[in-house]
């Protein structure tokens, strides 16, 4: 199933679709990208972001490793052979200042940056960016992201 990237919006009701797109998602992201992940507590952030993680481990020939959320650390990382993934959870951070010493936007075409909850970044640095916007519909039955690039 072919499945648009940009500018679309996506269903993503069950996980299988969810690991569908993370899984057509690894094909567009080589390095250098910023991806900023938006939408409401338990709507499909961080299972988006295992799936996307494992793709990538088993498209290298890796063993696909737990990817959990990085809630209380703030930050996760992982190696897939010569690319770097950083994976952000800033939902803890209190004041936007807070992420001013993070090194978040730290430049790199051998890193991936996923960040969950990026309304709480101070400062953007005017980089270019992916927007996954993730939604509830129909009373939380249904889920869709919508992607912009």
């Amino acid at each position: 199933m072919p499945i648009a990237i940009k500018d679309s919006k996506i269903d993503i009701t069950s996980e299988k679709l969810t690991k569908e797109l993370a899984k057509e998602f690894t094909t567009y992201l080589k390095g250098g990208e910023f991806v900023f992940l938006y939408g409401e507590m338990g709507v499909g952030k961080t299972t988006f972001v295992k799936h996307f993680i494992n793709e990538y481990q088993k498209k290298n020939n890796l063993t696909q490793t737990e990817i959990t959320s990085p809630t209380f650390s703030l930050l996760n990382e992982y190696q897939v052979k010569d690319i770097r993934i950083k994976h952000y959870d800033l939902f803890r951070i209190n004041r936007k200042e807070d992420t001013n010493n993070l090194d978040i936007f730290e430049k790199n075409n051998k890193l991936i940056t996923l960040i969950e909850w990026p309304q709480l970044i101070d400062d953007k640095q005017d980089i270019k960016f992916i927007t996954l916007t993730f939604d509830y519909l129909n009373e939380l039955n249904d889920r869709t992201v919508d992607i912009k690039v």
